[in-house]
């Protein structure tokens, strides 16, 4: 009877292990599918994030990104108008002087030729050149206001000086130097106006000169 009663157990045991194994390939067999599943969603979420993302990044780049801050860049800097140069402007000088005038008077003319607006305010170095040396002009005391100047226009300014009716031969003027606003490249002239100046004591420049925009206004105040 212990015999059969062991064996019997054993049996018993035998069968209980093999039932387990059996529900252990059950749940192996169910988890196969929902994994496979998971990794299949999950390639398809990748795949079509990454084509999103690759979307994404050639628009974004391009459009809103990349060329969005070029274009906004160079908007940015065609919107600021550079100072005007000495080699983007014709200059040129003629006799302003009108009868009557207890003072004589040139005009400056500066014309745009760089191809491109420039900016052009404040007053111009004036130097002319006579038989005594170089003569500074003195600023008026008219303000100077800011101005763009578009391509192929041109702005004049003024300068005065004193009339030689003393008599004598006075100072001879052989030549007028012209220095943009700004700049240190001048540009030389002829001088348009009276071959002579009247020879001053020397307390200061009898020659002034307007700010830019000032032709024909530029008396000293």
């Amino acid at each position: 009877m212990r015999v059969h009663k062991i064996t019997f157990a054993a049996l018993a045991v035998a069968a209980s292990l093999s039932l387990t194994a059996c529900n252990d390939e059950d749940t192996t067999g169910q988890g196969d599918p929902s994994a496979a599943s998971s990794s299949s969603s999950s390639d398809s979420g990748s795949g079509s994030g990454g084509s999103a993302q690759d979307g994404g990044k050639d628009s974004g780049g391009q459009n809103s990104g990349g060329q969005g801050e070029d274009a906004g860049t160079g908007s940015d800097a065609n919107s600021k108008v550079g100072k005007c140069r000495t080699d983007d402007l014709d200059i040129s000088a003629q006799d302003n002087t009108i009868d009557g005038d207890t003072e004589g008077s040139v005009a400056v003319t500066m014309l745009n030729s760089g191809g491109k607006d420039c900016m052009l305010s404040g007053f111009a170095g004036v130097d002319l050149k006579t038989s005594e040396g170089a003569l500074s002009a003195k600023r008026t005391g008219e303000p100077a206001t800011p101005d763009t100047l578009k391509d192929g226009e041109s702005v004049s300014f003024g300068v005065t000086y004193p009339v030689n009716d003393s008599g004598g031969s006075g100072v001879s003027i052989t030549g007028l130097v012209v220095t943009p606003p700004g700049e240190t490249k001048s540009f030389a002239l002829e001088w348009p106006g009276a071959k002579t100046l009247p020879v001053t004591d020397g307390a200061g420049s009898p020659v002034k000169v307007g700010p830019i925009g000032s032709a024909g206004q530029g008396g000293a105040n």
